[in-house]
């Protein structure tokens, strides 16, 4: 307790008094011709340094106040990753505003709800896209005074400006009072909120989660001490900025390692920004790591057997050389040896060809990540090491770090943090990082903190001997059999999802006799693994229900059972024709499982599992 309290002091003591609009202008000082945003711009890249993104954020402050935008006074941004959607965000800050990033997923009645929830006086939207969520809902929402389109401004209709004018009111009112601006951004305090971001919502309206200067920058300071990652490095920011985990790594954490962010707006592009960029650190959500794996495994079946059995021996290398280093166990001289050679060989070239051969930090977390993935890019000797927190947290309140690290965990307590479990193994974690509470929402708060402090995660957990953590599941998603058995479903999916066909799993049997399964297909891998297999088909609809398809699912199945204890294992399961997207409603924009939602939906096909 003494260690966690004196690093809690010591961060404290850095981050003293500071803020994110103090922290950009130090950078532009510092740096200013360092370059801070890329976006693509045909085979290239349009950047501004960092003197010039300070400059526009200015610019943007100055246009916000000039549109009736006071201190304490809701920004609403709806943008895909871009140096506008950043600069935006900052520029309603340097205002004394609060910006609050909206999932673009949100259908218009969520749109309408977090809208009118935050208090949005402006809104910044991309283009025509954006503004068909936000449209149908604007008569719903009176304090709206303005909307900003980056493209595709309505012409004739006073509600709406265009970007350049925007700008080019910003500019002119700096230009008039620069003053003014200076006064805006120096009023605002540590403890003042920076951002507030609403949970995706797996059940009911979404939460609305305050975060302060302080939160941030004790979040950006024990992130810094666990990753100890360079300054002036590269990154790409593709992720939404709705979603916490990409906010404090791709908009803050730059501020203070005055880092490079190149925007990727395309996820189907994601593979090709990797390479041109060749990050120092990337971060993805489990599901872009298994099919970043998938990808990998078709291709390398598609060559000779000879060059096949040479990349598995690598790999063997590889893997234990990354098991060998984690924390309590020990690289001996073979190990090391072994890893060397295959590295020097081919593990470095299959590094460069997927764009980590510069990476010093690779992280997951927002869902579980599959042991057998993290194994598969061990065995490239890349460490894709999980962290684990909450929007409610500020993002990780406890992660692995590259030196100290469990494969299978969330690894320690971040610097200046306590955790703990609770009676009845829910974890709970206390520090500078967790927000005050929910907005407008003093019951869910009051379920969120308790009166010592402790914030309520909802999972269920564990820690070991050396203070790692590991999680079981959601509190609230275990499964309690009719024979009285507790069942992690999550755990149950990830041994499905093993088999590059499956895309998604959702484990059932609350009360039911034993667990089912509800499938679909990977909608990238699948097509892939037909043709390989010479199956000709024209639908993935038809794919779902080819006899060789449904003959390799069920085999998967048979493989993950094994690895489960018997009241686990999976007795019947459908194949469905589709796939679940954020956009379908099964899954939230970051791409959990929204339970209720599928119960709900496929009843009648869970049902069916259960009779006869």
């Amino acid at each position: 307790m003494g260690d966690v309290l004196a690093e809690r002091t010591s961060i404290e003591e850095t981050i003293a008094g500071r803020t994110v609009c103090a922290q950009l202008k130090e950078a532009a000082e510092s740096h200013p011709d360092a370059p801070a945003y890329s976006d693509p711009a045909g085979d290239g890249w349009t950047t501004l340094t960092y003197a010039e993104a300070r400059q526009r954020v200015l610019e943007i402050a100055a246009g916000f106040a000039a549109l009736g935008v006071g201190p304490g006074d809701a920004v609403a941004l709806m943008m895909v990753n871009r140096s506008e959607h950043v600069l935006a965000d900052l520029g309603a800050v340097h205002a004394g505003a609060v910006p609050c990033s909206v999932y673009a997923t949100f259908a218009p009645d969520q749109v309408a709800f977090v809208a009118g929830d935050v208090g949005a006086k402006v809104a910044v939207l991309g283009g025509p896209a954006e503004l068909t969520r936000w449209e149908p809902v604007l008569g719903e929402l009176p304090g709206l005074a303005k909307v900003v389109m980056l493209e595709g401004a309505p012409t004739g209709d006073d509600r709406f400006i265009g970007w350049d004018d925007f700008l080019a009111l910003g500019r002119e009112r700096l230009a008039e009072d620069p003053e003014a601006v200076d006064a805006r951004w120096q009023a605002v305090g540590a403890g003042d909120v920076l951002t507030v971001l609403y949970t995706s919502g797996t059940t009911g309206n979404p939460k609305g989660v305050p975060l302060t200067h302080a939160n941030v920058c004790f979040e950006v300071g024990a992130t810094d001490r666990m990753t100890s990652l360079p300054t002036l490095g590269t990154q790409i920011s593709y992720l939404t900025y709705a979603h916490i985990a990409e906010r404090v790594l791709s908009l803050y954490l730059p501020l203070f390692k005055l880092s490079h962010v190149h925007f990727c707006t395309d996820l189907a592009s994601l593979g090709a920004t990797l390479g041109k960029v060749k990050p120092v650190m990337f971060f993805g959500v489990p599901r872009v790591w298994e099919k970043m794996m998938a990808r990998l495994q078709a291709l390398l079946a598609t060559q000779p057997e000879e060059q096949q059995e040479g990349v598995r021996a690598a790999m063997a290398a590889g893997l234990a050389y990354v098991e060998a280093c984690q924390y309590g166990h020990t690289v001996t001289p073979e190990i090391q040896q072994a890893y060397d050679q295959a590295d020097a060989a081919l593990l470095s070239i299959i590094r460069s060809m997927i764009g980590f051969d510069n990476a010093r930090w690779l992280a997951t977390a927002a869902a579980p990540m599959p042991l057998e993935v993290q194994r598969f890019f061990a065995g490239l000797g890349l460490k894709i090491l999980d962290v684990y927190g909450m929007t409610e947290t500020t993002g990780a309140f406890t992660a692995n770090s590259p030196e100290h690290y469990k494969l299978g965990t969330v690894g320690r307590a971040e610097p200046g943090v306590e955790v703990r479990i609770a009676e009845d193994g829910e974890i709970l974690t206390r520090s500078p990082l967790n927000t005050a509470g929910y907005l407008n929402r003093p019951e869910a708060t009051a379920e969120l903190l308790d009166e010592d402090g402790w914030l309520h995660t909802g999972d269920v957990g564990s820690i070991d001997e050396d203070g790692f953590v590991k999680i079981v599941d959601r509190k609230k998603e275990l499964i309690i059999t009719a024979g009285g058995e507790n069942i992690s479903p999550a755990n149950i999916e990830n041994y499905l999802k093993e088999h590059p066909l499956i895309g998604q799993a959702l484990a059932f049997g609350d009360g039911r006799p034993y667990p089912v399964a509800i499938l679909t297909l990977d909608g990238e891998v699948a097509p892939g693994w037909a043709q390989a297999n010479g199956i000709e088909f024209t639908t993935l609809a038809e794919l779902a229900e080819h006899p060789d398809v449904l003959k390799a699912v069920e085999a998967a199945i048979e493989t993950a059972n094994e690895k489960l204890a018997r009241v686990q294992q999976v007795k019947r399961w459908r194949l469905l024709p589709v796939e679940w997207t954020a956009e379908t409603e099964e899954l939230t924009p970051s791409l959990k499982l929204k339970r209720r939602v599928i119960h709900a939906k496929y009843a009648e096909v869970i049902a069916g599992m259960y009779e006869g």
